[in-house]
């Protein structure tokens, strides 16, 4: 009775021991300046409805990624987008228009699916270097004809430092 306690507790400690690794392996990858998801209301994405995105950088001497992160639906009616991306850094403005293609020709969605739903996470920026510390704000807006973009369902942003 006693050694099969042993083993059980064994086991137990083995697998916390794995967990604990996995964890610290983890948390100990490339750490995000920030993660942002905001759901579009109804999934009609309006100009007016700019999703901004104030986040800190604090070690200027690094590298860092931005990225565009988009979900939409299968109903998604086109297979790509337009968006602006406002950077704002306190006194300076630059804004950048971009087009990411998001099906193929056969319009299968190149995106990761869950059901219904397919998400990317699209790069603004590689490689970049912010000029100083401090804080600044990403400002999206979809850049399409339609007026609200339909099946939108969430856009966010992803800044993290490069590996």
């Amino acid at each position: 009775m006693a050694q099969r306690i042993n083993l059980l507790l064994n086991k137990r400690i083995a697998f916390l021991l794995s967990f604990l690794l996995a964890t610290s392996l983890f948390w100990g990858c490339t750490p995000s300046v920030i993660d942002s998801n905001v759901e579009i209301p109804e999934r009609k994405w309006t100009y007016r409805n700019h999703i901004i995105t104030p986040f800190e950088i604090k070690d200027s001497t690094k590298t860092y990624h931005i990225y565009f992160k988009l979900r939409h639906t299968a109903d998604y009616k086109y297979a790509n987008i337009f968006i602006l991306a406002h950077f704002k850094d306190g006194k300076s403005i630059v804004t950048k228009r971009y087009q990411y293609k998001l099906a193929k020709n056969d319009g299968e969605w190149l995106g990761s699916g869950s059901g219904n739903v397919f998400s990317y996470t699209l790069p603004l920026l590689t490689n970049h270097h912010f000029s100083k510390n401090g804080k600044f704000t990403v400002e999206i807006e979809q850049n399409m004809r339609d007026n609200p973009l339909v099946e939108i369902s969430d856009v966010g942003l992803l800044v993290k430092e490069a590996e």
